[in-house]
């Protein structure tokens, strides 16, 4: 069995964000709702300096599918909501989600920072509402009344309203999440099981983000772990991430 896991080269990757482009749209993810971002792929930026001397730092998170995971530990379901596969992709069940947003409380990617008293990234969202990843497509009102086409109207020409090729079948999450369940990246779990990569490994135009399984020597993911030193993110909580 595979042990999966990914590595982001931070010397090639330059902050573009069509990794996250990418993840929106392949993963349905919905807009902000009640404050709260639903971005999968996610950035960590940080400003240094004065001006004119001032260095602006891009660094990719999302989430770290870890070993001893806490959102795993913290769901209350049984079986639990949250869990871990046998090739180490941390998973959401849908229809055993009881929304109790422990999960996200526990994530410590997650948790809440008491000065921002906001989330640092959005890892782990929760659905306050129902949403359609496409809601501008079902939309029939105009910009410009009797002059610019409709949402509605341009998915009446063209015969479908998204998603339509990323609306795929999973046995534990649905392409387009339901309203009072938590969601996170799950490695796209459903494209790895047909031997594809993440979406955003497929979309970075540098190819700094490489998939692949840790406890393959011939993979160029353990590869790269092997001949430079990498780091982890916040390794201290003990998650194993």
């Amino acid at each position: 069995m595979a042990r999966y896991g990914m590595v982001i080269d931070l010397q090639k990757c330059v902050g573009c964000g069509a990794c996250a482009i990418a993840c929106k749209a392949g993963n349905n993810t919905p807009d902000s709702q009640d404050g709260q971002t639903f971005n999968w792929a996610d950035f960590e930026t940080t400003t240094t300096g004065t001006f004119p001397n001032v260095e602006y730092d891009t660094k990719p998170v999302l989430c770290n599918h870890c070993t001893k995971a806490a959102c795993v530990e913290a769901c209350p379901a049984k079986p639990k909501a949250m869990f871990k596969s046998p090739d180490g992709i941390t998973l959401h069940n849908d229809e055993r989600c009881i929304g109790c947003r422990r999960c996200q409380k526990a994530c410590p990617y997650s948790a809440k920072d008491a000065k921002k008293e906001k989330a640092q990234y959005s890892v782990i969202s929760y659905n306050s509402r129902l949403h359609s990843a496409h809601r501008k497509f079902e939309d029939g009102s105009e910009l410009i009344r009797g002059c610019t086409a409709s949402g509605k109207e341009i998915s009446k020409a063209v015969g479908s309203t998204p998603p339509h090729k990323t609306d795929y079948s999973h046995p534990d999450y649905e392409s387009v999440r339901r309203k009072k369940v938590v969601e996170k990246c799950v490695f796209c779990a459903h494209r790895v099981a047909n031997k594809l990569d993440p979406e955003c490994v497929v979309a970075c135009p540098a190819n700094a983000r490489i998939f692949g399984d840790l406890d393959d020597a011939g993979s160029e993911a353990s590869k790269l772990l092997k001949k430079h030193k990498g780091t982890r993110l916040k390794d201290e909580a003990g998650t194993d991430p």
